[in-house]
């Protein structure tokens, strides 16, 4: 009796079994009771704030510290500049995917939508943020208007922008540095004990969401999308294990030794729907596995903002769901078009809430063969795609930031498998 309720424990210990009971609770409460289910949503839109209330320090720190620890500006620039490459050959790669399967699958056909009887109301924010959006606005951006500005509105791009700069400034100040960078990193460790106490809070931000989702949308969301919603997680599987899979291959680690690693972190993004989540223990546990603290404080934020592969899948995806489900007829030359504006588009979207939908929105305003109304038809299934490539994203930033600290050579003693024989371990 005594083993049992010590393996009960045990197994109870484990975060990602907390996480899935959420989960599974979280679906249940959304099925037998809806109107109460929504208002749970606040355990994870409080979960989140907590999360994003961390976020700018953590981020400011590490980054800060990661370049003046480097000392030579040639290093800091050759990551930035490898990881950029990166970013967008992979991105690139998944928009080619997503655009390939759903034209192989067509998930829209025979729904037979008129878009001109489509009502936009549900959709006014996203398309009045989506006429302001320009390549021009975005660079604007990413400056903040002042460096306490960044921290208050909690804008990634700007906090990593200030950070990089205040770090480039640090690494000029010779010997003096030393004592401002050893203040800046005890700041960091306490930021990141904080997460850990907030992280104790995710099981029940996971069933807040995923209880306020079903009981939403409920269940039947899924039947009316779920030829859409299968698309995508499938692409999404085939992306990881693929195109992630052989990327992991050639740089000599196993992808599914580093899945089992940061299994907690992954069910966490698919309770909440949010990446930024997990990003302070994403970057404690890349460290953990062997990446050097310096490459990872800058690959991975700047992975958050430019690397979103699932949301690369879903924008191409659901520009042809919307193209199909209203007998929108795209030619080869205009879904290459559509390709190229996404190129630009999934990018822009950085550091913007609702990033995705806001991307989305601009390109169907850049195409205009495309209906801005088809969004509406999105809605119902929004939040069940947005897990999917949640996931891809925060996967796919972890394996950049491996690949980038294997290519700079800042990558000891790994804690996964490697799957090339005669790699050490």
């Amino acid at each position: 009796m005594a083993e049992e309720i010590s393996w009960v424990k045990k197994l109870w210990s484990r975060l990602y079994i907390r996480l899935l009971i959420g989960i599974a609770l979280g679906i249940l409460i959304g099925v037998a009771f809806p109107l109460f289910a929504v208002k749970l949503k606040i355990l994870g839109d409080l979960f989140i704030k907590l999360i994003r209330m961390l976020l700018a320090p953590i981020i400011f720190g590490t980054v800060v510290v990661g370049i003046a620890r480097m000392g030579d500006l040639k290093s800091f620039g050759r990551v930035g500049a490898k990881s950029l490459i990166y970013f967008e050959v992979v991105s690139t790669l998944a928009l080619i995917i997503g655009l390939v399967v759903v034209n192989v699958v067509r998930p829209g056909v025979g729904m037979n939508v008129d878009a001109s009887a489509i009502d936009t109301k549900p959709i006014a924010t996203y398309a009045a943020a989506a006429q302001n959006f320009t390549v021009s606005d975005f660079l604007l951006s990413i400056v903040p208007t002042s460096a306490v500005g960044a921290f208050v509105d909690g804008n990634m791009l700007q906090v990593i922008f200030f950070s990089v700069l205040f770090g480039i400034a640090l690494s000029r100040l010779g010997e003096s540095k030393d004592a401002l960078i050893e203040v800046l990193d005890g700041f960091v460790r306490v930021m990141f004990v904080a997460v850990g106490i907030v992280m104790q809070l995710a099981p029940l931000a996971a069933l807040g969401a995923m209880a306020s989702v079903v009981g939403k949308f409920g269940l039947k969301s899924l039947e009316s999308f779920g030829w859409l919603i299968a698309s995508l997680y499938v692409t999404c599987l085939l992306f990881i294990f693929g195109v992630l899979g052989a990327i992991a291959w050639w740089n000599g680690f196993s992808l599914w030794g580093f899945l089992k690693y940061v299994k907690e972190e992954i069910t966490v993004v698919f309770g909440t729907c949010s990446t930024e989540a997990v990003l302070p223990r994403m970057m404690t546990k890349l460290e953990s596995l062997g990446c050097e603290k310096a490459v990872v404080g800058l690959v991975l934020p700047a992975g958050y903002a430019f690397n979103a592969d699932g949301t690369s899948i879903y924008l191409t995806m659901a520009s042809i769901f919307i193209a199909q489900a209203t007998n929108t007829h795209l030619s080869l030359g205009q879904q290459i078009l559509l390709l190229a504006v996404l190129l630009l588009t999934s990018k822009g979207s950085a550091g913007v809430a609702g990033a995705g939908f806001i991307a989305l929105a601009a390109t169907l305003s850049s195409i205009h063969t495309l209906p801005m109304g088809g969004l509406v038809l999105l809605l119902g299934a929004e939040s069940f795609l947005n897990q999917a490539r949640a996931v891809t994203n925060v996967i796919g930033n972890g394996v950049a930031t491996i690949v980038i600290s294997k290519w700079e050579g800042k990558f000891d003693q790994p804690a996964i498998p490697c799957s090339q024989p005669g790699v050490s371990r």
